[in-house]
């Protein structure tokens, strides 16, 4: 009998039809009555691959043999050839703004997502490829600066806007290669503003956003925003100068030291003044923001151990260099000079690094070094210390709310974790940098699906929102939308006929449990009824 892989499509498909993502783009890229399919069909499966088995564009076709993909979505794998999906890519192009956020608006109204407080970040995705001839009014790839360090490759970007009610990515972008992060604040505050039907939500970005033209229009707006304090904004004098004995400890255990005792535990301590944040021109307003001071025992002790090893990785080069001076290959004292700045800056202690290159009667040369101790105590002095921004009144949040608030940030990383991690962003294989752009906002609308399940599977658990069976162990574990979707994609399904229904074979009790969770009726399955 003939089984293929259900994995978790029925449970896209489900939160694709609340999203009502094919009506949208089909209301957007509408095509004629005589088409076997539509350009929201075609996106809705393009979600759902990535949602399922990420593949490349020209495999799409293979994955929906063995896919339900025609007992889910009603469409023959036939009809999901190379150009068939190209042409909707093209379609959506010129309208992914409109579809973004019309998407975003569906899913506030329809999950009830909570936007009074949005984090804001972007990312970048090196591709290879020259890239020469491109059009010029989709996100150009470009040259930049890359995440992941790989300056030799080119880049496209793209911004995310995460709620901070269960993490729902709600909004994003594509970039340029080659655009400043600090310059697109502003854009995405106003289209944020548009989707939210709300002017009071809490904008929470990092450093970038901090610069006079965006604080400006966020205050023009009278859209509160908390961000770190770029370090050159900061002395660190500053710091160096605040006691412990003035701060207010903050009531916050990290999720990641729950299970330890106190004394093990990060702690955080806060203070407040005012930061003077000037404009370019003289004429320029200088705004008076509130500024956060922050103890971060964690981040103190991260430092210290860093700079203790750079300076014992420094310390052993240049041990050896005092032994090898006037050998064969530091015969010379600019050879021995060479070496030293290589070792500093290889390891990052030209700061504190001390050196005296001597010679003896016979013209030998030699080595003394030290690392100053004023400049390594003055170094411990700012460590863990670090400082937000807002224009948030005290009567609105007290310097513990802030930092409270703020401390949601991580949500965004965890999304791009997933945006490149489950959801594959890579690899592309495509030439065009408008169908470029039309992918990467394909796989953003399977983020919001993703973390949509992820949301229903913990609201449904209750307020404890763990549950067994996840591990091996069965120790009881927040569920997260990459391990709902790894137990979901063992699924089988068993295509029904004129006299028998379908069926769907469940192999683990995780799975019908995560089903019951969903909402799904595993022994009804509606998403297959005629």
């Amino acid at each position: 009998m003939v089984e293929r892989r259900l994995g978790a499509l029925p449970a896209s498909a489900e939160f694709l039809r609340r999203l009502d993502v094919a009506g949208i783009v089909d209301e957007l890229c509408p095509i004629r009555e005589v088409a076997h399919l539509t350009h929201g069909q075609v996106i809705e499966v393009l979600v759902a691959n990535r949602l399922s088995a990420p593949a490349p564009l020209v495999r799409v076709g293979d994955w929906a043999r063995e896919w339900a993909v025609e007992e889910v979505f009603g469409i023959s794998p036939d009809l999901l050839g190379d150009d068939r999906l190209a042409r909707a890519l093209d379609a959506i192009a010129p309208h992914l703004e409109e579809l973004v956020g019309t998407v975003g608006t569906q899913a506030i109204a329809e999950f009830g997502i909570d936007v009074s407080r949005i984090h804001w970040d972007m990312t970048s995705m090196s591709l290879f490829g020259a890239y020469e001839a491109q059009d010029e009014a989709f996100p150009q790839v470009k040259y930049g600066h890359p995440k992941d360090r790989r300056v030799d490759l080119k880049q496209i970007q793209a911004g995310l806007a995460v709620s901070g009610d269960g993490g729902i990515p709600l909004f994003h972008r594509v970039y340029d290669g080659g655009a400043g992060e600090v310059a697109q604040v502003v854009g995405a505050m106003n289209a944020l503003r548009m989707m939210a039907g709300r002017r009071d939500f809490l904008l929470v970005a990092d450093s970038k956003l901090v610069s006079h033209p965006n604080v400006t229009a966020l205050l023009d707006a009278k859209v509160a925003f908390i961000a770190p304090a770029p370090a050159a904004k900061v002395p660190d004098e500053v710091y160096a100068a605040l006691s412990l004995e003035d701060t207010q400890v903050v009531d916050h255990v990290p999720q990641r030291d729950a299970g330890k005792n106190a004394r093990a535990r990060e702690t955080y301590r806060v203070l407040e003044d005012t930061h003077a944040l000037p404009g370019r021109r003289k004429s320029d307003p200088v705004h008076i923001l509130r500024r956060i001071l922050v103890h971060s025992s964690g981040n103190a002790r991260g430092r210290q151990s860093a700079r203790a090893k750079r300076l014992a990785r420094a310390a052993e080069d240049l041990d050896k260099l005092q032994r090898g001076a006037g050998g064969r290959f530091y015969g010379t004292a600019e050879t021995i000079a060479a070496r030293i700045g290589v070792i500093a800056k290889n390891h990052r202690v030209d700061d504190c690094l001390r050196t005296t290159v001597t010679t003896d009667e016979t013209g030998r040369p030699g080595l003394e070094w030290h690392f100053d101790q004023q400049v390594l105590d003055a170094q411990e002095a700012v460590d863990g210390w670090y400082a937000l921004l807002t224009n948030l009144t005290p009567e609105q949040a007290t310097a513990e709310q802030v930092l409270l608030r703020y401390k949601g940030q991580a949500v965004v990383e965890r999304r791009y974790h997933d945006f490149k991690g489950p959801l594959a962003v890579a690899p592309v294989f495509l030439q065009h940098n408008r169908r470029i752009a039309a992918l990467i906002t394909v796989i953003c609308l399977a983020l919001p699906v993703f973390c949509l399940i992820e949301r229903q599977v913990r609201q449904a658990l209750g307020p404890e929102q763990t549950m067994r069976g996840l591990y091996p162990d069965n120790r009881a574990v927040r569920p997260t939308g990459r391990m709902i979707f790894y137990h979901l994609a063992s699924l089988m399904i068993r295509p029904g006929t004129a006299t028998s229904p379908p069926v769907v074979l469940i192999n683990r009790g995780v799975q019908a449990h995560l089903l019951e969770l969903l909402g799904i009726d595993e022994t009804r399955p509606r998403w297959l009824e005629t």
